[in-house]
């Protein structure tokens, strides 16, 4: 289980399934069902149970999966067991929330430095990490294996900044920015945009 390459579909349905199960564990629940997934994920529930079935046996008839194995099982088959590090760029407002949120710990990820280039800035403290300068961002990310890049800051710094992260070695970049970022080949960017989804919501609501 695991080892096959999955389709990009697979991946991100997998994805989200984690993501509600994280959630769900966090609610307190031990068993979900697939039509409880589906109603979460907006994914149909014969969907689900044949992503899942084609790794192996998962859940019981009429009672569900186990949250705890299931998020075991996905994390395995995702390669994402562990906990990985993460640069976080910007200490403004949008970047201090996300230092604050345990959004990235609940699966297994971990916001090792933060930097800014703000003089008014950097040194002071968001939460347990002080806000480092740019200029030590390359080696932070070899001190401390760092293999995932956030970008929250201002869009007309998102390029600066992701240059700054793939110069250090970063080659996973999470945009949260409407911004294009021009990236090398063999460096992946992700971008999260709250328009894009919208826009996405409602042209099926609308069709």
């Amino acid at each position: 289980m695991g080892s096959k390459r999955l389709s990009h579909g697979v991946a991100a349905r997998l994805s989200r399934y984690l993501q509600i199960l994280a959630q769900t564990r966090k609610a307190g629940r031990s068993v979900i069902s697939s039509q409880a997934l589906s109603g979460y994920s907006g994914i149909n529930s014969t969907q689900i149970r044949r992503d899942l079935s084609s790794f192996g046996r998962f859940g019981k008839r009429g009672v569900g999966y186990n949250v705890d194995n299931l998020i075991a099982s996905i994390k395995e088959i995702l390669h994402t067991s562990g906990r990985h590090n993460i640069a976080l760029m910007g200490s403004g407002k949008l970047g201090s929330a996300i230092a604050d949120s345990d959004m990235f710990m609940d699966h297994g990820f971990h916001i090792a430095a933060m930097f800014d280039v703000d003089p008014a800035r950097v040194g002071k403290y968001v939460g347990l990490l002080q806000v480092q300068h740019v200029s030590e961002l390359k080696q932070a990310v070899a001190d401390n294996n760092i293999i995932v890049g956030v970008i929250a800051v201002p869009s007309e710094a998102v390029q600066d900044s992701a240059d700054a992260l793939i110069e250090a070695g970063v080659r996973i970049i999470f945009n949260y920015s409407d911004a294009l970022v021009d990236a090398p080949p063999g460096t992946t960017v992700h971008s999260l945009s709250p328009a894009g989804e919208l826009l996405y919501a409602l042209y099926f609501y609308l069709a």
